[in-house]
């Protein structure tokens, strides 16, 4: 199965590499970095680069895309023209924070819920999605995430989609991904969130492997199918 992680000038390096490292060590799984051009691409901050292998040219038809968002770089029209060739024959198209403007302006969000990050809603909802204020939205093959960490949580519910929970469950728990409760709010206009926060209980509590009296892991699928 090829995954195909998109890159661009100035993209956020975390969206990117969360859902790598869950996505790198599951068998099976082709992962290529690719973009306009190949070789080096810097992030936003200007003091980390990735190596795409591969242009865009190059990988055709992807059975997974993951696009990563940006802070206010100018946008690769290469990638929304990629995007167009290839949605259609993927298996799951997907997004991390604003990665998921770029979908909505390939014209692949038009009338569907998604999410991004806070500070672009109105930004997507010009481009034709209606924003939707959730971690990680899944409409038909079309998975985004809101902002930069959540990247993790939409690749773990891609592998949940994909293989089962126990798989998701299992490199949850590789990577021990178990935040914490967060010492302020995570959202500006969702006090739902910050009342769990506050009662002690996330979405990450939710999808937390527990173990039984005998060791095994308890199946939550019920919290990875919301």
């Amino acid at each position: 199965m090829q995954i195909a992680l998109a890159l661009y000038p100035g993209f956020t390096v975390l969206d990117i590499i969360g859902p790598l490292q869950v996505l790198a060590d599951v068998p099976g799984h082709d992962i290529v970095f690719v973009a306009g051009d190949a070789g080096r691409v810097t992030d936003h901050t200007g003091r980390c680069q990735l190596v795409a292998s591969a242009t865009f040219a190059e990988v055709t038809a992807p059975d997974v895309v993951v696009v990563p968002g940006e802070l206010f770089a100018e946008r690769d029209d290469r990638l929304v023209r990629w995007l167009r060739q290839v949605h259609p024959t993927t298996t799951w198209t997907t997004s991390v924070s604003t990665g998921s403007i770029y979908l909505a302006a390939a014209g692949i969000l038009d009338g569907v819920d998604a999410t991004t990050h806070w500070t672009r809603t109105e930004e997507l909802e010009r481009l034709g999605a209606r924003y939707t204020e959730q971690r990680v939205v899944e409409r038909g093959k079309v998975i985004t995430a809101a902002g930069v960490s959540s990247g993790i949580d939409m690749a773990l519910t891609l592998l949940d989609r994909m293989y089962g929970p126990a798989a998701a469950q299992t490199v949850q728990l590789a990577i021990e991904y178990d935040p914490s409760r967060p010492s302020m709010p995570v959202h500006p206009r969702r006090p739902g969130r910050d009342r769990r926060a506050r009662d002690g209980r996330t979405r990450a509590d939710a999808v937390r492997p527990r173990a039984s009296a005998s060791g095994d892991l308890v199946d939550r699928s019920d919290v990875l199918a919301h």
